[in-house]
């Protein structure tokens, strides 16, 4: 049963890069332990685009970042000293824990031009977890195992589900996936997890009977249920367990209020550092006047 209908919020990032915002949501702030989703593009690059595109050293705590490309190429560098393109159905998933920072650049574009598309989720890190140690990890081939059914061909990228695990590591039961389906075709959602979602990130679906186009998100319950692909269709199925109450500030993720206006204070200081080969520029803290309101599971 769907519980919420979500719709992405155009959200310009600056430079000409523009997302579709779709959680937080007011009416819902997570789901599982997932705090944040945002959809890339679909955007042409032409040769030679322009620096201001990149997104500069930022940082980040309290959160697993999770990439994940349709399309285009996009080089990630952080704090630890990682330097990483990723490329259509890889992952690239960064555990900011006490604090990470990192920049993604559109190198490839510069060179040859690009066709951008995909997601970027937040994966909030349970409060036993919120302060480890940061890591950087890249997921390819048989870290993302791959089924086919009638009509559907899946990538699991994160968790478990479809009795399948993917490669990287998460720190709360959690599974996240990316089902290419043909018109017509039917997939289950994974169920035994307290709180599911669907994205429809192309295409059309039907679930329940209505049709829902590309920019939706379906909040479901535990329920067992299943998806139709009305046309050719690129959809997203995630969930998880609920982790309690989470803070957001800017890039950082926290239980505690305070511990976020520490992070603000220490990367406003120069106290995080920036990744070797990248520090010549950074995002500079936005003045907002305090975390935003706590983000529910």
């Amino acid at each position: 049963m769907i519980e919420l209908v979500i719709e992405q919020r155009r959200r310009n990032l600056g430079g000409g890069i523009e997302v579709g915002r779709v959680l937080p949501f007011a009416k819902r702030r997570m789901v599982g332990p997932f705090i944040f989703f945002d959809h890339m593009g679909p955007l042409d690059l032409a040769p030679g685009v322009d620096r201001n595109l990149d997104v500069r050293p930022h940082p980040h705590i309290g959160l697993s970042t999770v990439t994940y490309l349709f399309s285009g190429e996009v080089m990630h560098r952080d704090s630890l000293g990682s330097e990483q393109a990723i490329r259509p159905q890889e992952v690239n998933w960064m555990t900011a824990g006490r604090g990470i920072t990192h920049s993604e650049r559109f190198e490839r574009a510069r060179m040859q031009g690009d066709h951008l598309h995909g997601i970027q989720a937040w994966v909030a890190l349970p409060t036993e977890h919120e302060e480890i140690a940061p890591s950087f990890s890249h997921h390819a081939g048989s870290d993302l195992p791959q089924w086919s059914d009638v009509g559907v061909h899946g990538q699991l990228i994160a968790g478990s589900a479809y009795g399948l695990t993917a490669g990287a590591e998460t720190h709360s039961p959690l599974f996240y996936a990316h089902l290419d389906m043909e018109p017509g075709a039917t997939a289950e959602i994974p169920g035994g997890y307290a709180e599911r979602a669907v994205y429809v990130a192309t295409g059309a679906v039907e679930l329940d009977g209505p049709r829902y186009d590309a920019g939706k998100m379906l909040v479901l319950g535990s329920a067992a249920s299943r998806v139709r692909a009305l046309e050719r269709s690129a959809v997203m199925v995630l969930g998880g367990e609920p982790i309690g109450e989470r803070f957001i500030h800017w890039n950082f993720v926290s239980s505690s209020k305070d511990r976020l206006a520490q992070a603000a204070a220490d990367w406003k200081a120069g106290r995080m550092k920036l990744p070797d080969a990248d520090d010549a520029e950074f995002i500079p803290l936005p003045e907002e006047p305090a975390p935003s309101a706590p983000a529910m599971s």
